[in-house]
């Protein structure tokens, strides 16, 4: 049995259909919503707690001989929950823990790095067999979509700072043979990243090219992209209940954004394909590849995507 935690999360919901084609038995887990939503990727069984919660991962690691945890981006208690699954991974004698954790976490100016090198080093020094993967920022449709529509793209950081990507699809498409392949793995830490090293005004121009459209990048303060230009989750959920959405209510978000735009603004974030080439076995997917496909099922889905 493999636990996948944050399983309806960016990586989980690309992960999951992955591990079921290759025959494997998978308990997904998330904190919140429709657990069978993630019966419906192909786990086997769902549970829904906060990893965090003594009880409910000590249920969710019975059985489990390999655990992939994916912290909850942004969430005010991914330390605690990385640090406690470390320690119900320990407690049930799992076989196999592959943490996702980011790239370049050494850089302490970033709060959301500082926590995944907290819970590396927790990883690292504990009694499992472990492998960490350190991807890159991801390529979102969350981030192309409203370009799609708009004609502009948005950064809360210098349009100029070069900054690697990884395709989300390549993540999962690693993750999984990772897992599948299980001790060929063990102790490894591994960088990825694709080959593009781009600034927002390329990935704009890429954008263009693709769509045949005028796009123009533009910088905007955190606060105005954290609320007005990304679709996140938090932020939806609330507004959907009818709640206000404020800056005190996301305290924690606000603060991994900002110090992200500030660093960013002030260094490029530079990662090498080569780790990720060797474990995909090709290429990993350029930004120009990967615009060309959520612009394809953008279109495909009458611009509802």
């Amino acid at each position: 049995m493999i636990l996948v935690t944050a399983a309806f999360g960016n990586q989980g919901r690309l992960l999951i259909p992955r591990l079921a084609a290759a025959g494997k038995r998978v308990r997904a887990m998330r904190a919140a919503g429709d657990v069978e939503a993630l019966k419906a990727l192909g786990a086997t069984e769902a549970i829904r707690g906060d990893a965090s919660d003594p009880a409910t991962i000590e249920r969710a690691m019975e059985g489990v001989e390999t655990v992939y945890h994916v912290g909850p981006s942004m969430h005010p208690r991914e330390q605690a929950m990385g640090l406690a699954v470390v320690e119900a991974a320990e407690a049930a004698g799992v076989k196999h823990l592959v943490f996702s954790s980011v790239l370049h976490a050494n850089i302490g100016d970033l709060i959301q790095h500082k926590i995944k090198l907290a819970i590396e080093e927790r990883v690292v020094l504990s009694k499992l067999n472990f492998t960490i993967l350190q991807p890159t920022n991801y390529m979102l449709p969350a981030w192309f979509k409203p370009v799609f529509r708009s004609g502009v793209f948005r950064l809360w950081w210098s349009l100029e700072r070069r900054q690697s990507l990884i395709a989300l699809d390549d993540c999962a498409d690693a993750a999984a043979k990772v897992i599948c392949e299980g001790s060929k793995h063990y102790g490894a830490t591994y960088e990825m990243s694709s080959a593009d090293c781009v600034t927002g005004f390329e990935i704009a121009d890429t954008i263009a090219r693709v769509t045949g459209q005028a796009v123009k990048a533009e910088e905007v303060a955190a606060e105005e992209f954290f609320f007005k230009h990304r679709q996140l989750p938090a932020v939806e959920a609330r507004r959907a209940s009818g709640q206000s959405a404020r800056p005190e209510d996301f305290a924690h978000e606000l603060a991994v954004f900002r110090a992200i735009g500030e660093c960013y603004g002030r260094h490029d974030f530079v990662g090498n394909p080569n780790v990720l080439t060797w474990l995909l076995g090709r290429k990993p997917m350029s930004v120009q590849e990967y615009v060309a496909k959520e612009y394809a099922r953008f279109r495909a889905m009458g611009n509802s995507a």
